[in-house]
């Protein structure tokens, strides 16, 4: 792996890792419960920190390839969570959800800010970059 290439690997690092403690934080110390698809987008997102910190360490040129399959899932899930939580027409129709509702906002900066909302944004930095990273990879063979 190229250097460039290296560095938007630990770029993609960084925004895994900073999703994942931000995510902890809202749990642990704010003590929010997650719901069920808070947990579904924690699943693509935690693995992450682990994958690339791997393909950085170990130069796997795959680890792009990885990164996008796991945000796009985890974008999808995070748009449809935050759909349920704006639009009253999928409110009503939303899936269960569990203990803890998914249409609850235990934030809701700006009006439109919630934790699905910088789920989502994590998801489609980390797809951007995994897709530059991918291109840098293809010109340097």
């Amino acid at each position: 792996m190229q250097k460039q290439s290296e560095n938007t690997a630990i770029m993609i690092w960084i925004v895994a890792l900073v999703a994942t403690l931000g995510s902890l934080y809202f749990s642990e110390i704010r003590q929010f419960d997650p719901c069920l698809l808070c947990w579904y987008q924690r699943i693509f997102m935690y693995p992450l920190v682990i994958i690339m910190i791997i393909g950085i360490v170990g130069k796997d040129r795959h680890v792009f390839q990885y990164s996008m399959i796991l945000s796009g899932i985890g974008l999808a899930i995070s748009i449809y969570h935050y759909t349920i939580q704006k639009i009253a027409f999928m409110q009503d129709n939303a899936l269960s959800c569990g203990e803890v509702s998914c249409v609850a906002q235990y934030i809701n900066w700006g009006g439109f800010i919630t934790i699905p909302f910088l789920a989502g944004l994590a998801f489609a930095i980390i797809i951007t970059l995994s897709i530059l990273g991918n291109r840098k990879i293809k010109q340097s063979h």
